[in-house]
C-alpha cells in the first residue's frame, strides 16, 4: 500500500462520554446512523485524499471491523494500533514511517468543514513550514485561544479567557521533518512542537466560519446526531468543464494544451470556503469520435485536479458523457440521457451526494449547459466574458 495522506487520530478512550464509550471507541459511536468516521472519510474523499491511515489505540479491533479495508467507500484504508497511549504527537511520531513526505492530521473526534487544500497552501507559503485550521467560536474558554498576527500563528493561549475567537480546529498539513523534532514517547503536537513553530514564526492558519462538530461530550453527541446529517445534504456548484475550467481547444486532452480560465481557479476556492460541492459535469464527445480515450480524459482530470490543489481548491466529483448521438463510434453511439443539454449528469449528481436543490446553480459556457440545468430544475449561468469568478458571485448572490 502507498503511503498515507491523511493520519486520523482515533486512539482515545473518550472518558467524558461514561458509558457509551465504555465498550465502544468514540470516533465510532453512531452519528446520524453511521459510525461518526463514516462523515470524516465522506469528508476526506470529495477532497480527493484516498489514502489514509486510522491511528488506533482503545478498542482498536473495532475501528477496524468497523471500517474494514476502505473499499466500500472508495477508499484505502490502513491501521496502526498503539501499544499505550502515545499523544497526538506520539502517535504521529509513531505512524511517521507510514506517512508520506506531507500529510494532513485529523482528530478523529471532530468535523470541520474547511477547504483543506487550502490548509496545504497555507504550508507552502514562503516563510511556514505547516498549515493549521482554525475555527471562531463564541467561547474559547474550552478550548483554548489561538493567536495570529495575519496568518501567522503567534501564540496559543491556555483555556483561560471566555468569550468569541479563534481555536485549533484539530487539523494540520505537516511534514516528516517537523514529525522528527517531537520527542519519543508520549508528547503532544499541541504542546511540543505547535508553540515552538508560532515562536518561530512558521505556523501559517487557515480561519473559516464552516460546520464545526466536536462529539467529545454528551450533549454535543446528541448535537451531532441532528447537525451532521443535516450538514452533508448541502448545495452545489456545477461547473461545466471546457471553456470554464480549462480554455476550449476543441476536444482537449493533453495537458500541454491546458490554459486555464480566468478566475476559475479562484471561483472554485471561494465556493469551497463557503461549504458548497464542486461538480464537474462535462460532455466529452472527443471520446465518442475517437479523438482519445477514456484513460486519456482521466489522465488530463487528474493533472487539472492536481492543478487545482496547488491553488487552495478542489472538485467534489466529475461527471462525463462520452456518448454522441450521430457521431459516436460502436458503442459510443448512443442518445444519453446524460448528454446535455439533457440534464442526466446533474440529477445523478443530485441523487448520488444528495445535493440541495436550494442555492444551487451551473455555470457553463454554451446554452445546451444552461438548458440542463434548467431541466434539473437549477438556474444555468452562461459564462460569456469577465472572470468565472465575477460569475461565481452573482450566482451565490442571487
Amino acid at each position: 500500500m502507498a503511503q498515507s495522506e491523511v493520519l486520523l487520530l482515533a486512539g482515545g478512550f473518550g472518558t467524558r462520554l461514561g458509558e457509551l464509550t465504555k465498550e465502544t471507541p468514540k470516533p465510532i459511536l453512531s452519528v446520524g446512523g453511521v459510525p461518526f468516521l463514516e462523515h470524516l472519510l465522506w469528508n476526506l474523499k470529495r477532497h480527493g485524499l484516498k489514502r489514509i491511515l486510522i491511528s488506533t489505540g482503545y478498542l482498536a479491533e473495532k475501528v477496524e471491523q468497523a471500517l474494514g479495508d476502505g473499499s466500500r467507500f472508495g477508499l484505502e484504508l490502513d491501521y496502526l494500533a498503539e501499544d499505550q497511549p502515545l499523544g497526538t504527537g506520539g502517535a504521529t511520531k509513531f505512524a511517521a514511517s507510514r506517512l508520506a513526505e506531507e500529510f494532513f492530521v485529523l482528530n478523529a473526534d471532530t468535523l470541520y468543514d474547511c477547504n483543506l487544500w487550502e490548509v496545504y497552501q497555507a504550508a507552502k507559503l514562503p516563510w511556514a513550514k505547516a498549515g493549521i485550521a482554525m475555527r471562531r467560536v463564541d467561547d474559547v474558554s474550552r478550548y483554548g485561544e489561538v493567536i495570529c498576527d495575519g496568518q501567522r500563528v503567534t501564540k496559543f493561549a491556555e483555556k483561560s479567557r471566555s468569550g468569541q475567537g479563534y481555536i485549533n480546529a484539530g487539523i494540520y498539513n505537516l511534514n516528516q521533518e517537523l514529525v522528527a523534532r517531537l520527542p519519543e514517547g508520549k508528547c503532544s503536537l499541541e504542546s511540543n512542537l505547535f508553540p515552538d513553530l508560532a515562536s518561530e514564526g512558521v505556523l501559517a492558519a487557515v480561519p473559516s466560519d464552516g460546520f464545526f462538530i466536536d462529539i467529545g461530550l454528551p450533549e454535543t453527541l446528541a448535537e451531532a446526531n441532528q447537525s451532521v446529517p443535516q450538514w452533508r445534504k448541502k448545495k452545489c456548484a456545477f461547473f461545466d468543464r471546457d471553456g470554464i475550467l480549462n480554455v476550449n481547444t476543441h476536444h482537449t486532452h493533453r495537458w500541454e494544451d491546458f490554459q486555464p480560465v480566468p478566475g476559475a481557479f479562484e471561483a472554485v476556492k471561494l465556493l469551497n470556503s463557503l461549504g458548497y460541492l464542486v461538480i464537474v459535469v462535462t460532455n466529452q464527445a472527443g471520446i465518442a469520435k475517437g479523438k482519445f480515450t477514456e484513460e486519456q480524459y482521466h489522465q488530463f482530470m487528474d493533472r487539472l485536479a492536481l492543478e487545482m490543489r496547488e491553488h487552495g481548491a478542489h472538485w467534489d466529483a466529475a461527471y462525463f458523457c462520452p456518448y454522441h448521438p450521430t457521431e459516436g463510434i460502436g458503442e459510443y453511439l448512443l442518445d444519453s440521457e446524460d448528454r446535455k443539454p439533457k440534464p442526466g449528469m446533474i440529477l445523478k449528481a443530485m441523487r448520488d451526494w444528495e445535493i440541495d436543490p436550494s442555492g444551487s446553480f451551473l455555470i457553463g459556457d454554451a446554452i445546451t449547459d444552461i438548458q440542463a440545468a434548467e431541466a434539473a430544475g437549477i438556474p444555468g449561468y452562461l459564462f460569456t466574458e469577465g472572470t468565472v469568478l465575477d460569475l461565481a458571485k452573482k450566482a451565490i448572490s442571487a
